[in-house]
């Protein structure tokens, strides 16, 4: 087997978590499998980088003399507003070079800077969402999922995403066993597949400022199961069903039954990570009331039926 190099570009001001996430990653892979990867980092200039959070990280040399690696790795922070020079003329010139092209949050930036994204459909933390599609339109911007893979390059999210993408290349290149083991050791109780959304239901609508509809919200999260059509969530609100819709949508930013949708779906992926319960019934306990209406809700969301969900992203036994 091959190994593959992954080389990690620092730089002041970057976010520590999205160095070292991939970072312990891929060396943890290499521990489990012993010549997988060499994980190498390089700074502009070859010098200490100063971290957003005051961190100093020891680079383990220059960027001008850091040889095309299989894998590299543009994390982000707040140096990525204004990159060094040297780091954007260096991905221009290298980037499209690299086997493997993976960015963790606003690291995006800096590759879609150098037109590595263009024609590319990519994502990043999502407050940065819109001003990656304002700057650069060329690139098809998904706020959605946690990570994008598009041919040769991955985009992720905002911070601990980058080590849910690293955990995804580890088991495409060493397989199932390998990845689980390493997340294992990270105490990652689950590998969370690249299209699960960037934020749980209740933090992907925004708090209603009135009680009622705040009361709702939080009826319905702890109801999965029960009639939560408009007309009955109206009434419990006492509102009418017209007047509620438009409410629930001016002060959360969804309508009642995207948010109804999002919370079953939460729902039911906790109960196949979590307990041993049948499909059946996790699908009526969620609201669904039949298997295969989860089973289409989980292919339309997720592109995985319950039982490859259940198989792909619960995690293995510690023996």
């Amino acid at each position: 087997m091959p190994q593959r190099t992954v080389l990690v570009v620092v730089f002041d001001e970057v976010q520590s978590l999205d160095v070292t996430g991939p970072v312990e990653v891929f060396t943890g892979a290499e521990q489990h499998t012993p010549g997988s990867y060499r994980v190498r980092t390089a700074s502009p200039d070859g010098a200490p980088v100063r971290t957003s959070s005051g961190l100093t990280l020891v680079s383990d040399g220059a960027l001008a003399t850091a040889a095309v690696p299989h894998t590299l790795v543009v994390p982000g922070g707040p140096g990525t507003r204004h990159p060094d020079p040297r780091l954007a003329d260096w991905l221009r010139r290298h980037g499209a070079r690299a086997e493997r092209l993976v960015s963790v949050c606003t690291g995006a930036a800096l590759l879609a800077a150098a037109g590595l994204l263009d024609g590319r459909r990519a994502t990043t933390h999502w407050a940065y969402c819109a001003a990656l599609a304002r700057d650069h339109p060329a690139v098809r911007v998904d706020p959605e999922p946690i990570y994008v893979r598009d041919g040769n390059v991955a985009t992720s999210a905002g911070v601990t995403s980058g080590i849910d993408l690293a955990l995804a290349l580890v088991e495409e290149d060493l397989g199932r066993d390998a990845a689980l083991t390493v997340a294992r050791h990270l105490v990652v109780f689950l590998r969370r597949p690249g299209n699960q959304a960037q934020f749980s239901a209740q933090l992907a609508a925004q708090t209603a400022r009135r009680e009622p509809l705040r009361d709702v919200q939080q009826w319905v999260s702890e109801h999965p199961a029960a009639d939560l059509s408009v007309a009955a969530l109206a009434a419990r609100a006492r509102l009418s069903p017209r007047h509620f819709a438009r409410a629930f949508r001016a002060e959360t930013g969804i309508t009642p039954g995207r948010y109804v949708d999002r919370v079953r779906l939460e729902h039911a992926r906790r109960l196949l990570e979590d307990t041993a319960d049948g499909i059946e019934e996790i699908s009526r306990a969620s609201g669904y009331g039949t298997p295969e209406a989860m089973r289409r809700a989980f292919v339309r969301a997720l592109g995985a039926a319950p039982a490859e969900y259940r198989r792909r992203f619960r995690p293995a036994p510690v023996l």
